[in-house]
């Protein structure tokens, strides 16, 4: 479930009206009729009544604002008030995500139900396997008793008639780190102790109850009052648009921005820096070391695995370098990171390093809210454009790719044996604690990708990940950029 579902469709529908209503000095006037526009009287609801509906639209243009369910202290608040405090404020703070408690449907925690596609078999697999007898027979179906069920899985497996089902609560079970758990309301909320940011509860809601805090607004603000705004866009936006990336950055420029760069070349300096620290760590006698890019797993090392520090690589992120690169050139720039996920949001204000943060469906919806379409812009030349190495950060495999560019040219270098960590989830949580305690065999280095398949399939991103993955090969291809994906 992925780009083109309705809570997607209604997330985007409102940073277009956002745009729109900002750009044109009419957001104080019509924001507070938003909510009405798109539930009017005797409209068809998703929720109980239309008032509910508008009610969570009023939520999820809050989090649009930066503010969090949470931050709510009146109810007769208009979003004109929130407006003006994000105007005023400014950035946003930790934590970067809320749940919105109206939109939350308090999913039911049953994980194996009994449908009534039970036929009432005589042979009674389902009993016989079950080894807490937590399931009977009743009016000739089967009935799991949930207070005996230790949700093993064995009846689902046995059914021949495939009659019981495993219902997830989705947020809970996309969660890597078991941050998210119901409150005394059975409403679900996060233990942002353990979230690392890896995003991927938000579009697994079908709900559409988790948001991220946006920065939308400060960029918009920044770009509108004239500022020397520069996007420094991720290596994942070729996997998005349809469009070459001279295009694209022409695109970026219509909306106001003053230029565009390639977050690719901080890459550049990433792989150099970390290939050069690779080879003299484990010329020094270090088992391995692991890759630095993946802000998630930074907070994942940081809040769950502090054993794993001494392995992980000391080299910036290519935010950082393209930050660095933007300072020097231009020193009193207000620098945004055009960013597929919501952990670089937490790097950018631990780090102070970029101004704000939007992610690339941000990004899409402010061009189509103006009416820019990037493949019929004039094509800009890409200035100091990044290396093959750089642009396959995006991609899994990427980081190790661009590292071996670097250490095939040095003479006297070990060789590179790499372990992937493609995508985190419980399981390979689990292998990352297995490496600390017992090593990882011929392995020398681990690359470690939050997202399955790398950044281009980011959670704050446009396409579903088999279109992003052929968007970007094909950007990678079409210049002569053969980086193994």
């Amino acid at each position: 479930m992925f780009a083109e579902n309705k809570a997607v469709q209604i997330r985007r529908e409102l940073i277009k009206k956002i745009t729109q209503l900002f750009m044109r000095d009419e957001f104080s006037s019509k924001a507070d009729r938003i909510p009405i526009e798109m539930f009017p009287k005797n409209s068809e609801s998703p929720r109980c009544c239309i008032y509910k509906a508008r009610a969570i639209v009023k939520y999820r243009l809050m989090a649009l604002l930066g503010f969090g369910d949470e931050e709510e202290t009146d109810e007769l608040a208009p979003l004109t008030y929130y407006y003006s405090k994000a105007l005023t404020d400014g950035n946003i703070k930790h934590p970067l995500l809320t749940v919105i408690d109206e939109a939350c449907s308090s999913c039911v925690k049953i994980n194996y139900f009994a449908t009534n596609a039970c036929r009432g078999c005589v042979a009674r697999p389902c009993i016989s396997v079950c080894p807490r007898d937590a399931i009977h027979i009743n009016a000739g179906q089967s009935v799991i008793d949930h207070k005996k069920c230790i949700n093993c899985g064995k009846c689902m497996k046995a059914c021949p008639y495939h009659a019981i089902v495993y219902i997830p609560v989705p947020c809970e079970e996309a969660c890597p780190v078991n941050a998210i758990s119901k409150n005394s309301h059975q409403k679900e909320c996060i233990d942002f102790d353990k979230c690392i940011y890896c995003g991927k509860c938000i579009n697994k809601c079908p709900f559409g109850a988790i948001m991220e805090k946006s920065q939308l607004i400060d960029v918009l603000n920044a770009v509108k009052s004239g500022k020397k705004t520069i996007a420094m866009l991720a290596p994942s936006v070729m996997g998005h648009f349809d469009a070459p990336l001279g295009k694209i950055i022409t695109a970026v420029k219509k909306i106001g921005f003053y230029d565009a760069i390639e977050v690719a070349s901080g890459a550049d300096l990433t792989s150099e820096h970390e290939a050069h620290e690779f080879v003299e760590r484990i010329k020094n006698g270090e088992k391995f070391i692991t890759s630095s890019c993946c802000y998630s797993y930074i907070e994942l090392i940081d809040k769950h695995i502090p054993s794993l520090k001494k392995y992980f690589s000391t080299t910036k992120t290519p935010m950082i370098f393209a930050a660095e690169l933007v300072k020097k050139e231009f020193p009193d720039a207000v620098i945004v990171f055009v960013s597929p996920c919501v952990s670089k949001k937490s790097e950018a204000l631990k780090s102070g390093a970029v101004n704000f943060v939007i992610n690339i469906e941000e990004l899409g919806a402010v061009m189509e809210a103006l009416e820019i379409a990037p493949n019929d812009c004039e094509e800009t030349p890409v200035k100091n454009p990044a290396s093959p190495r750089g642009r396959g950060f995006a991609a899994a495999g990427g980081v190790k790719a661009a590292m071996d560019a670097v250490i095939n040219k040095e003479d006297g270098a070990p060789e590179m044996v790499p372990a992937y960590i493609n995508g985190l989830s419980r399981q390979t949580i689990r292998e990352l604690k297995n490496y600390v305690e017992n090593g990882c065999g011929q392995s020398n280095f681990i690359e470690v990708m939050s997202c399955e398949g790398g950044c281009v399939n980011g959670p704050c991103v446009i396409n579903p990940p088999h279109i992003a993955q052929r968007k970007f090969k094909e950007f990678i291809e079409l210049n002569n950029e053969k980086i193994k994906i």
